[in-house]
């Protein structure tokens, strides 16, 4: 340990004098740390005794990796700022002051952890992080060559969960990928001579089905030998009630020439077992167990549960000449379907596709709920493949299929294979597109996967392949374009279609509830949301351009109007259970942290944001706060009046913007640039390592978009003044929009379709916001998509908007 360590002399005072006890005991060191790591795993019942007073907060937990300068120390975050993760505030790189940290119970501290002060024991504690300011972000250092303070690992040690009994961490941004170095990588199975040809299986597949209609199941010694057909991805299930180390489990469809079956691996058979095997696999399993299919329709149907234990199944995986070729299981098989082919497929049908990528979208994720109440998260992404057989790409929803290899190699110019793909057809079945079942897997070019699949071989492999060598590099490199805005399908052109398709959910939103929602996305959490409004400003900007923009607008926003050009509740102080509550005025003299509202902007930040300063506390645990909805906070004296005037602003039918005279602006303004996540980026082999990183989820094109170059410049932004007072600057970007039917170009009909009409050239920006006014007094329906992007920064895109009046 370095003399100058920074933890030794900040955190050695925390056990000078008497014993405070576990969760009580804090210091704050006022020096600068940085963020080398952060790790995600839930909580089990246990970690009720580590965070007693944060038992409703979100089942995450996370332990980071600070450095001093001189040593590493892994602590936890108090699970009260979870938020500062979820959004993206705190990460990796962050640079931190006024850090405060609290001794806590450590539920598993490596074994090669000793003390080196027997008096006091500092190094054997574990410490959790209850206050935080951000003041800056940097490029993590190489933690190789750093030594560890007190308790924390050596280099060559398993790092483990602090305050949960886990064997593994999960990945950050969703529960499918495996992560870590608890997994064992695949591997090249040796293969033994006196095996070659000569394997022999005995017992298979319909013998076990005729002895389980027999009898009760139970175990098998036997050997079955089958071929692995499909492979799930895997399924995390661990929840705080439950103590399970390694709650994960995988299926695996199998088949020998007698029939098939599923095989479900267990908690760490997966650690051992998942990475290793793919369809197309021959293993054998001894000792496995024999039970009734869950959810099976007939009697006969049984699984085969493979567990570490009780008892331990013995798997292995041999080559295909270990069998001679007449006791060879038959090949995994294929149902190729083309573009063309999917016009008529009906929906729900299940198919694999190959194709050449032309567009990868940027990862994104959806919220949802699993079936006993707990939220998660789902990560996806946008692709476009071409195969030849018609204009019309198909397009695949593509969600984690626990290969994150794999996925960061989805680029265009490659191709790809998809398996069991399910198709999704709009309402009106006129738009379709793919995406994940249990089974699905991907399969991409410069991994050395096409080479060794069975499908090279069949017919409609051979046609795409004759297909993609006839195509010109520079015509497909024309089209390909990566991240950026995207959705699909897109939404209907007629107001009634629109509400009886259900895309928004829950209802039509007020001010006030928008602003809650938008505040509660998680990092590149997308939703969609309906309200009503009405326009009073139209801007058209070109991207690095912003200085040069043609505008019109309506009179000034009333006072009650609060316009996004700053932040909303950026300076808004806050302590309770909830990241939606705020500080009561008796509880303003206990420090306040700073909490950062969303900006609920649509643009880059500012070139300060390096140096920008946030303080964040964990709540008090005999002082809270009661709950209240967020809304623009003109001054803390007007709040009062402010609320007053709510119900007159709800319910008025005659808004004063009615006389007000419009302005048109020709001459140059100020517009902050647009996120460059926002817009596509034209493929270029040559930066295709930067790309790769930009797509995926904890970077964006921001972090490295020297060079790249926009696929669209020009862009419009829209000032929707919202019910409840509220304003708000979205984007409006038809260029990006699939082309709909013809229209007449005006605002109303521009809106509606969410772009251009395709017969004939689009307006001039400047006769576009010239006839703006054809907008002033009239109530819309607008329909929001929005995204986090990270920090305060939330993507507002205007895709469609509805004539009320």
């Amino acid at each position: 340990m370095a003399a100058g360590c920074v933890f030794h002399r900040t955190l050695v005072r925390t056990r000078s004098g008497p014993d405070p006890g576990p969760n009580q005991a804090q210091v704050v060191c006022r020096e600068q740390l940085v963020v080398l790591d952060v790790e995600r795993y839930t909580r089990d019942q246990s970690s009720a005794l580590c965070f007693p007073q944060n038992v409703f907060h979100s089942p995450d937990l996370y332990d980071l990796t600070l450095f001093d300068g001189d040593c590493r120390l892994r602590v936890s975050l108090d699970p009260s700022l979870n938020h500062l993760l979820e959004k993206r505030l705190l990460r990796r790189g962050s640079v931190l002051r006024g850090a405060t940290f609290r001794t806590c119970l450590a539920l598993q501290l490596p074994e090669s952890s000793t003390a080196q002060d027997t008096d006091h024991a500092p190094h054997t504690d574990s410490f959790s992080l209850v206050s935080l300011e951000v003041c800056g972000l940097q490029r993590a250092p190489d933690p190789g060559p750093w030594s560890w303070f007190g308790s924390s690992p050596g280099s060559d040690a398993h790092v483990l969960p602090l305050r949960a009994k886990r064997s593994v961490f999960l990945s950050l941004w969703n529960n499918s990928d495996p992560h870590g170095n608890g997994w064992r990588p695949e591997e090249e199975e040796e293969e033994e001579e006196e095996e070659r040809g000569g394997l022999v299986a005995s017992v298979t597949v319909a013998e076990l089905k005729r002895r389980f209609s027999s009898f009760s199941g139970g175990t098998s010694q036997k050997q079955l030998i089958v071929r692995v057909v499909h492979k799930s991805a895997l399924m995390y299930y661990g929840r705080a009630e439950t103590n399970c180390t390694c709650p994960f489990k995988a299926v695996l469809e199998v088949c020998d020439g007698s029939g098939d079956v599923g095989v479900v691996l267990w908690n760490s058979v997966c650690l051992d077992w998942y990475c290793r095997l793919a369809p197309g696999d021959i293993i054998s399993l001894r000792r496995f167990r024999v039970k009734p299919r869950y959810q099976g329709e007939h009697q006969d149907d049984i699984e085969i549960s493979v567990n570490s234990r009780n008892p331990a199944c013995l798997i292995r995986k041999f080559p295909e000449s270990s069998l001679s070729p007449k006791l060879r299981p038959p090949e995994p098989a294929y149902s190729f379907c083309s573009s063309a082919e999917l016009r008529d497929r009906p929906h729900g049908e299940v198919c694999d596709v190959i194709g050449l990528v032309t567009f990868s979208g940027r990862s994104e994720r959806l919220r949802s709920k699993d079936s006993q109440g707990a939220e998660l998260f789902s990560q996806y992404r946008w692709l476009r493949l071409e195969d030849g057989s018609c204009g019309r790409p198909i397009a695949v929803k593509l969600f984690a299929t626990s290969q994150p290899e794999v996925h960061k190699q989805l680029l265009p110019m490659s191709v790809v294979v998809c398996t069991r793909l399910k198709l999704v057809r709009s309402l009106d079945q006129a738009q379709f597109y793919l995406t994940n079942t249990s089974f699905s897997q991907v399969y991409c070019t410069g991994l050395g996967h096409h080479s060794r699949m069975s499908y090279r071989r069949l017919t409609p492999v051979r046609r795409f392949l004759k297909w993609l060598r006839a195509q010109d590099d520079g015509q497909v490199l024309g089209r390909a374009l990566v991240g950026g805005f995207f959705v699909f399908p897109p939404p209907p052109v007629t107001m009634e279609t629109f509400m009886k398709s259900r895309r928004v959910a829950p209802s039509v939103l007020q001010g006030a509830e928008l602003l809650g929602e938008l505040d509660r996305l998680c990092y590149r959490e997308r939703r969609s949301f309906c309200f009503q409004a009405t326009v009073s400003a139209v801007t058209h900007c070109r991207q690095e351009q912003s200085d040069q923009c043609l505008s019109w607008s309506l009179a000034p926003p009333t006072p009650f109007a609060t316009p996004l050009s700053s932040p909303l509740i950026g300076s808004t102080p806050y302590a309770g259970q909830s990241p939606r509550s705020v500080q009561s005025p008796s509880s303003s003299s206990s420090s306040p942290a700073l909490r950062p509202g969303p900006r609920l902007l649509d643009r880059a930040p500012s070139s300060s944001r390096s140096t920008k300063r946030r303080l964040f506390h964990a709540p008090s645990t005999n002082k809270r706060s009661p709950p209240a909805a967020l809304r623009p906070e003109p001054s803390r004296d007007s709040v009062v009046l402010f609320e007053a005037s709510l119900e007159f602003l709800q319910d008025s039918e005659d808004s004063e913007e009615d006389s007000a005279p419009s302005s048109y602006i020709t001459a140059a303004s100020t517009l902050e640039p647009i996120a460059t996540e926002t817009l596509p980026v034209r493929y270029d082999p040559a930066q295709k390592e930067a790309l790769s990183i930009a797509l995926t989820m904890g970077a964006g094109v921001a972090d490295g978009a020297h060079g790249f170059q926009f696929a669209f410049e020009d862009y419009y932004s829209l000032r929707l003044q919202v019910l409840s007072g509220l304003s708000l600057d979205v984007l409006f970007l038809p260029d990006l929009a699939p082309a709909p039917a013809c229209h007449s170009n005006s605002w109303v009909s521009i809106l509606a379709h969410g772009a251009f009409s395709p017969h004939g050239p689009p307006p001039a920006p400047a006769d576009l916001v010239a006839t703006a006014a054809q907008l002033s007094n009239r109530r819309l329906l607008c329909v929001l998509e929005a995204c986090r992007l990270g920090g305060d920064k939330v993507e507002l895109v205007l895709s469609r908007a509805f004539v009320l009046n």
